[in-house]
């Protein structure tokens, strides 16, 4: 029953099929403000979930404009393509990340972040 307004970012965890396109299912996330967090509000739809996220090292990729899936897509294979064969990282799930308002029309930024193993 309290808003809490917008937070940033907004952060998608994506399941990438074999062709590097989005699984069906996705997972939102979103920032608790600081004020909340020591006893954040229970939510009454069970399909929510509070979790806390662990500390992570990322290897990460930002980029401009409205992001769409297509976006993230490529961006997340560039960012592979950096990394090379080697590097060690979560090759299950990678997380899109968001920090702008919708009606925020210029400089935008999105990241693409590949959690470190």
């Amino acid at each position: 029953g309290v808003g809490m307004g917008m937070t940033a970012p907004v952060s998608i965890t994506a399941f990438p099929a074999e062709d590097g396109s989005f699984q069906q299912m996705v997972k939102v996330s979103l920032r608790i403000p600081s004020q909340f967090q020591d006893n954040p509000p229970c939510p009454t739809d069970e399909s929510i979930k509070i979790e806390e996220r662990q500390e992570m090292t990322i290897y990460s990729t930002q980029f401009g404009g409205y992001a769409k899936e297509a976006d993230y897509v490529n961006h997340a294979a560039k960012l592979k393509a950096a990394l090379g064969i080697d590097a060690a990282y979560h090759k299950d799930f990678y997380l899109c990340n968001g920090y702008d308002p919708p009606m925020k029309p210029y400089g935008r930024r999105n990241e693409v972040w590949f959690v470190k193993e």
